[in-house]
């Protein structure tokens, strides 16, 4: 197979897993346990593999994106000639890097569930469900355009609601709670969705299009002035050299000049003029999308050198769009194109808007989808109750899928949010917002997997506020590395979980949990039938919570593999050095920075300011659970009886490890070590360069990463003062030693679900029960049904039979009748039988019939 043919492949990244979830949805109840797993297991490593291919595919032909049309699916929606929305997938390097993640960790969530999920009844419908969340995700990450966006959208949504609600069959009152939480976030996710759509609605009116990118188009046509970021000796490197020869500091080998951050020096991804633009084979040309035919070719186009293959006339490479249309490219190249012509007026009929304000009115609506998919204030409620979902569920939501959506989605727009200076600030504010208030939250909960999901708030928080200050790069990089060891975190928690429920069971006497006697350890959920001891959720007879912090203690001597698998992952995610969480967030932090610094952007400030308590209370929080849960003493016979996880569950602890250790050098700022050689400098910008147009890093800044540091170290040191060794818990209560009326808040979540409560859900839940019972049952049927309609129809039913019916209509036939017969009995007196009078009777006829005969010619005179 030829390499240039590979973009075809991706076709098979989304048909994998539909495959897997297809045949365990419908076959997986008559299989057993391992075939359900594998079959699941293997279709998700499959879609892995393809996007390794085509990761290699993007390596080896200059970086370039491909457009794909997917055999017997060319013209996915056609309305006449002026809607066309093809169903259409793009390779490019953000796509990959969002199919990588998605398959990658996806794959060894897989893994990890096979064991976790044991013994439970609905194991094939789990798989299946794990199988079709993947797929839904990549349709939106690998559509290339809006609306195929969409539809994963909504798939990854209503397989959340699957998911999460998964054991809505639990008994006590806890299937409710756990249906609630599905529903809560299926209904908050809508609320987002209004703005996704309405968003959807002002881009197509806008550009007569959804497409990112047409086939043929040039989807960044700086490419040409290459990039400070490409590997030294590269092409594009020199090429950037010679434009920027006459600069007096130039910058070191693979290093950004100190200072540098606008722009200009975030140039996009490098290859040379001819290599960075030529149309890939594997890309299909749209019709109209190549120059006509005597056309000029425009300033920049050149023919290059050989003859295409196959064919024996040279090919055409293209360093521009500028033979391209307006209305036949995608939607960012025509932003740039009319940006680029001056102002530009959109006409909405009635009324009409400034290109500039529709681009603002575009961004804030598809930010308020983010703020639903990606769990943003004030839409993030659903996320934390999300743990009601068995464990890897919340791994796979919080890691890999669904609360990313909404971060790619605006990385992808990045053109948007370049030019939407509001929006911009905006998303600054709401992102950093999100990271500071989530990560005070997380300070006060007690249950493990809580603390984890207001710790993905909080990422998700600096995801966003990088889109904010522009680190559309920062944004992916701090995505791709908090993949890594937030799913090691939320698997080390289920391996917790488990050791300490398995524990419990084995405190009281119970062995085997209706799982064969064989199994020393049988690996399940969390309970007695595989099902998830949800924080709020206790289905225990004894009330027993396995989940609640306070009921494990000195773990690390029973589970050694899970302690150092949980404890990388948290140092990972406090950003200590080396570790790749160090990287991504330090990557924000001085992008913020020097946004304020060199831009005078004031929301630059406020970011760093922001984040940077954030990423204090999030050394803080995670290292009081390390003590909280393995450090001290057993605090439970729970605790001191928690057998290690089996090796289903633990290799991919270990794999995730490994990971959060090594992603972080993807993006090295500057020579480290020996590891600069095998990874490059700024490898991932230039990657990504390739795909988000406005795409750049930061100078390092020295100062910030060991402040950042030093200031992760100070909040491990406090959490280790203030919950190391006995002093975790205070008194018989068990309480928080920082208890206090404002740790109450954090514990209390700062009331925002109550707030959600009194402010909308009552309100609603009133104004439904008034609707349902006053307005329907008593108004609509209780009176206008039964008093208007049917007493009003019994009333004139009586009227109509009674009075009509038999009075006037019986009446008159009876009457008819009665007339009829008194006229008979009168002439039938005549007939008296006499001949003469027969013959009397009838001269007399005759005589009126001459006279009737005689009358006209009487009347005339004649």
């Amino acid at each position: 197979m030829h390499m240039d043919t590979y973009p075809q492949l991706v076709t098979l990244v989304i048909l994998f897993p539909a495959i897997g979830a297809f045949i365990n949805l419908f076959v997986g109840a008559r299989l057993t346990e391992k075939g359900v797993s594998a079959i699941a297991t293997i279709a998700a490593s499959l879609a892995f593999v393809v996007s390794f291919l085509l990761y290699l595919y993007l390596v080896n032909s200059n970086y370039q994106g491909a457009v794909v049309n997917p055999p017997l699916l060319d013209g996915w929606i056609q309305i006449g000639d002026s809607v066309v929305i093809p169903w259409q997938q793009r390779v490019d390097t953000l796509s990959v890097t969002m199919m990588l993640v998605v398959t990658g960790i996806g794959s060894l969530i897989h893994m990890y569930a096979a064991g976790y999920m044991h013994g439970d009844p609905k194991y094939h419908r789990f798989f299946a469900y794990l199988n079709m969340f993947l797929a839904f995700m990549l349709i939106l990450v690998t559509g290339n355009n809006f609306l195929m966006m969409f539809v994963g959208w909504e798939g990854v949504g209503l397989c959340s609601f699957l998911l999460i609600g998964f054991w809505f069959d639990k008994a006590k009152g806890v299937g409710w709670r756990n249906s609630n939480a599905a529903r809560k976030a299926f209904i908050v996710n809508r609320v987002g969705d209004f703005g996704l759509l309405m968003a959807i609605f002002l881009i197509f009116w806008t550009f007569g299009t959804l497409d990112y990118y047409r086939p043929g188009e040039v989807a960044n046509p700086e490419l040409a002035e290459g990039s400070k970021y490409a590997p030294v000796g590269s092409p594009a490197y020199l090429l950037y050299q010679e434009e920027h020869k006459s600069e007096t500091e130039a910058p070191a080998e693979g290093e950004a000049t100190p200072g540098e951050h606008s722009e200009a020096a975030a140039t996009t991804e490098g290859a040379t003029a001819a290599e960075a633009t030529t149309t890939t084979e594997g890309e299909s040309h749209a019709e109209g999308a190549a120059a006509t035919e005597g056309e000029a070719h425009a300033e920049g186009e050149a023919a290059a050198e050989g003859e295409e293959e196959g064919h024996g006339e040279p090919a055409v490479v293209y360093v521009n769009n500028d033979h391209i249309a307006t209305e036949q490219l995608g939607v960012f190249g025509q932003t740039e194109r009319l940006l680029h012509e001056g102002e530009h007026i959109v006409d909405f009929g009635p009324f009409s808007l400034p290109f500039e304000t529709v681009l603002v009115l575009i961004t804030l609506f598809m930010l308020l989808g983010a703020a639903g998919k990606s769990a943003q204030i004030p839409l993030f409620v659903w996320l934390p109750d999300a743990m009601a979902g068995p464990t890897p569920v919340s791994a796979l939501i919080h890691a890999a899928t669904m609360v990313t959506a909404g971060v790619y989605m605006m990385v992808r727009a990045n053109v948007w949010y370049h030019e939407a200076e509001l929006t911009s600030v905006v998303v600054t504010l709401v992102g950093a917002g999100t990271a500071i208030m989530a990560g005070f939250v997380a300070i006060g909960q007690w249950d493990i997997k809580r603390v984890l999901a207001y710790s993905t708030v909080s990422q998700l928080g600096f995801m966003v506020a990088a889109v904010g200050v522009g680190a559309y790069s920062a944004a992916v990089f701090h995505l791709l590395t908090h993949a890594f060891f937030k799913a090691l975190l939320f698997l080390g928690s289920g391996s917790v979980i488990h050791g300490v429920e398995h524990g419990h069971h084995l405190a009281h006497g119970k062995h085997g949990h209706g799982h064969d006697d064989h199994d020393p350890h049988p690996v399940h959920g969390e309970n007695a039938h595989g099902h998830d001891a949800h924080a709020d959720d206790h289905a225990h007879d004894d009330d027993f919570d396995p989940q609640d912090m306070r009921n494990m203690g000195g773990l690390w001597r029973r589970m050694p593999v899970t302690y150092l698998t949980y404890l990388i992952g948290t140092l990972a995610l406090a950003g200590i050095f080396p570790l790749s969480g160090f990287w991504s967030k330090d990557e924000i932090l001085a992008d913020s920075w020097l946004i304020g610094l060199e831009e005078g952007a004031l929301h630059g400030y406020i970011a760093f300011g922001v984040l940077f308590a954030a990423a204090f209370l999030t050394a803080f929080y995670m290292w009081r659970q390390i003590e909280l849960v393995f450090h001290g003493k057993p605090r439970t016979e729970a605790a001191r009886k928690a057998p290690e996880s089996v090796w289903l569950m633990t290799v991919p602890l270990a794999l995730l490890a490994i990971g959060s250790i090594l992603a972080g050098f993807m993006q090295l700022p500057r020579p480290f070590f020996f590891l600069d050689q095998i990874f490059g400098t700024y490898h991932f910008v230039y990657w990504m360069q390739q795909s988000v147009i406005h795409s750049h890093a930061p100078a390092f800044q020295l100062g910030i990463a060991l402040l950042a540091t030093a200031s992760a170290l100070v909040a491990i040191f406090l959490a280790r003062r203030i919950y190391g060794g006995e002093k975790s818990l205070v008194g018989e209560e068990n309480r928080d030693p920082l208890e206090s009326p404002i740790w109450s808040l954090a514990n209390a979540r700062l009331y925002w679900d109550e707030f959600y409560n009194r402010a909308f859900e009552r309100p609603f839940n009133a104004m439904a029960g008034f609707l349902a019972n006053t307005i329907d049952q008593r108004f609509w049927h209780g009176y206008f049904h039964n008093t208007v309609i049917r007493d009003g129809f019994n009333a004139i039913g009586e009227i109509l039979s009674k009075p009509v019916d038999l009075g006037v209509i019986d009446g008159t036939v009876n009457g008819i009748g009665r007339v009829t017969r008194w006229l008979s009995s009168k002439v039938r007196l005549i007939q008296a039988g006499d001949v003469r009078v027969y013959a009397l009777s009838l001269l007399l006829g005759v005589v009126v019939v001459i006279l009737v005969l005689l009358l006209p010619l009487l009347n005339t005179g004649g």
